[in-house]
């Protein structure tokens, strides 16, 4: 019995050019898998913001919590994730957004 039940896709677009985009020009490897960290964990909420820590990213990714900063920086820089808080200790909610996308369910 499979131990995952749900396929996520992913856009061409990620693996055709954020990949070469991230890795090779910014070589940020660890941006591009916690943005596909994220896009998953998106895609299986109806692409509601993923509630998630430094420290849960890390956990989940198996980065250290300053690559994982470091990533989300690089994220928000190439306008690609935008995080919120309710207020200032609560845990960060991650937008992921798609710009090469139509306006639909999780485009922003």
């Amino acid at each position: 019995m499979p131990r995952f039940r749900q396929t996520v896709p992913i856009d061409d677009y990620v693996l055709d050019v954020l990949m070469r985009d991230i890795v090779g020009h910014d070589q940020q490897p660890a941006a591009f898998l916690v943005y596909l960290y994220l896009s998953g964990r998106a895609a299986r909420q109806r692409w509601r913001p993923v509630n998630a820590s430094l420290r849960m990213l890390a956990d989940q990714t198996g980065f250290s919590k300053s690559a994982v900063q470091s990533a989300l920086a690089t994220l928000h820089f190439r306008d690609l994730v935008k995080t919120s808080r309710a207020h200032r200790t609560a845990v960060p909610a991650h937008r992921v957004l798609r710009h090469w996308r139509s306006k639909g369910p999780g485009d922003v």
